[in-house]
C-alpha cells in the first residue's frame, strides 16, 4: 500500500525541541517516509496531486518513544500494592509466593495468546497517545522457552500495531526459584545458553541487567555484557537505583546505549556517562510508586551535557503506567526538568537510548513518517495535564491511525 499524502496549516516542531518550531508548516510523505517538509508555502508543486489533510493550525511533534518497558508478562499485583498499603513489608510479601516469582509464576504459565492479549491491554492506551515506538523486556520468564515466548510476543506487537518495537533481553533480572543461592551458575546460563539462543532466533536488539545489591553483581553484570558483545548485541543497565553500586560506569565502558533509574548516581558515573554517549533513562513512575526520596542527580547530568530521556517503566511490580504523557508531567514536577527537557526525552533522547536516533525521534526528509497531531495551543500542555489526553491525530508510516480522535 502507498502512504502518499501531504499534512498542511501545521505548527511543526519537527525535532521534538519547543524552542525550534515552524509556524505554518506543511509535511508531505510517500511510501510511508517523509518526502518533504517545511513552510506551507514554499510546499513543492510535485506534491499538489497528493491527498490532503488540513490540521488547523494544530501543533505536530514526532511520535513519541517509549524507550523502558516491562509490557509483556502474566497477570498483575494489584493486590501486593493493597498489602503494602496495609503495612505488609517486601519480605513478607515474597515469603508468601509474591513479589517478582509471582509474575515469574504467571508468566511461564500464560499461552503466548494470553500474553499478547494482556500485553495488547497495556499497550493500547500508549498507542492512543501518540507513542509510535517502544522497547520492551523479557525478564519475567527466567528460563530459555518462557523469555523466548515473551520476546515473540513483543515482535508480535509490533506487527499487529505497524509499531517499532525493539525487544531487550532482560534474562538476568532477578534470580528464579529453582536457582535459588546459585547466582553464578545461573548467569552462566544466560551467558552460554539463553543468549546465544535467543540471539540466533533473532529475537534481541540489546542486552540489559538489573546491576543492583538485590540483583546481579558487577562481576555478573560484566559476564552477561561480555557475552552480549561477543554477539554484536548493544547493552542498557538497570543501575543506581537503590544503592551506588558502579554499574552506569561499568556499562559506560561496554558502550552501553543507556543507563536507567539513576536515583544514586555520582559525579564519577556521569561523566563515564558523557565520555560513552549514553543516555540516562529517568522513571519517575517507578520513583513515585515506590516512595523514593532520592531524586536522580539532575543538576550533574545537565551540566556535563548527559542527554536525558524518559520512560514509563511499565511494569507489575515498582510502575503499573500506562501514560507516557503522565511521566512528562511527573518529570517535570518529580525531578524538575524542563517542559524542552521533558518533550527531547521521549524523542530525540529516548531514540537514542534505543539506538533508533538515525530513523526515529525526529522529522527528517527520507525518515518513517511518525508523528502526533496535537489539541494544544502550546506545547507545555504535553506535560501539564493529568488524565487529559490531548493527541488529535497519530500517524505511524504514513497512515493515520484507528487510535485518531474522529475529525
Amino acid at each position: 500500500m502507498k502512504h502518499d499524502a501531504v499534512w498542511l496549516n501545521l505548527r511543526l516542531c519537527a525535532g521534538g525541541d519547543v524552542d525550534d518550531t515552524l509556524d505554518d508548516a506543511a509535511i508531505a510523505v510517500e511510501a510511508g517516509q517523509i518526502a518533504w517538509l517545511g513552510a506551507r508555502a514554499e510546499l513543492p508543486a510535485r506534491f499538489a496531486a497528493l491527498p490532503r489533510h488540513d490540521l488547523a493550525g494544530r501543533w505536530v511533534t514526532p511520535g513519541l518513544i517509549d524507550c523502558h518497558t516491562h509490557l509483556v508478562y502474566g497477570g498483575q499485583r494489584a493486590d501486593e500494592f493493597a498489602l503494602r498499603l496495609a503495612g505488609a513489608s517486601y519480605e513478607d510479601i515474597a515469603r508468601a509466593g509474591g513479589g517478582i516469582v509471582s509474575s515469574v509464576r504467571a508468566t511461564r504459565a500464560a499461552s503466548e495468546d494470553e500474553l499478547f492479549a494482556q500485553a495488547a491491554g497495556r499497550l493500547k492506551p500508549l498507542l492512543a497517545e501518540g507513542v509510535c515506538a517502544i522497547e520492551i523486556k523479557s525478564g519475567y520468564g527466567l528460563d530459555l522457552a518462557s523469555e523466548a515466548k515473551m520476546l515473540r510476543v513483543a515482535r508480535r506487537l509490533g506487527q499487529a500495531y505497524d509499531l517499532t518495537v525493539r525487544t531487550t533481553f532482560l534474562g538476568a533480572h532477578a534470580l528464579p526459584p529453582e536457582y535459588a543461592g546459585r547466582a553464578d551458575d545461573y548467569i552462566e546460563l544466560v551467558c552460554s545458553d539463553m543468549l546465544p539462543a535467543l540471539a540466533a532466533e533473532g529475537l534481541v536488539d540489546a542486552v540489559d541487567v538489573f546491576c543492583e545489591k538485590i540483583g546481579f553483581s558487577l562481576a555478573q553484570t560484566e559476564r552477561v555484557f561480555a557475552a552480549a558483545q561477543a554477539l554484536g548485541l548493544p547493552v542498557k543497565v538497570h543501575s543506581e537505583q537503590l544503592s551506588n553500586l558502579g554499574g552506569t560506569a561499568l556499562a559506560a565502558r561496554y558502550q552501553a546505549l543507556s543507563a536507567d533509574h539513576l536515583e544514586f548516581l555520582d559525579e564519577a558515573g556521569v561523566i563515564a556517562m558523557r565520555e560513552a554517549g549514553t543516555v540516562a533513562v529517568l522513571l519517575p513512575g517507578a520513583y513515585y510508586f515506590i516512595r523514593e526520596t532520592q531524586l536522580p542527580p539532575m543538576a550533574l547530568l545537565r551540566q556535563h551535557g548527559v542527554p536525558m530521556a524518559i520512560a514509563t517503566d511499565s511494569n507489575p511490580g515498582t510502575s503499573p503506567a500506562t501514560s507516557l504523557l503522565l511521566m512528562l508531567n511527573m518529570a517535570c514536577t518529580l525531578f524538575r526538568l524542563t517542559v524542552r527537557e521533558a518533550l527531547l526525552g521521549v524523542t530525540q533522547h529516548a531514540a537514542r537510548a534505543l539506538g533508533l536516533q538515525a530513523t526515529h525521534g525526529q522529522l527528517a526528509v527520507g525518515r518513517r513518517a511518525d508523528f502526533v497531531a496535537w489539541d494544544v495551543t502550546t506545547l507545555a500542555e504535553l506535560a501539564y495535564w493529568l488524565g487529559r489526553n490531548p493527541a488529535y491525530q497519530i500517524v505511524r508510516g504514513g497512515l493515520i491511525q484507528p487510535e485518531s480522535k474522529p475529525a
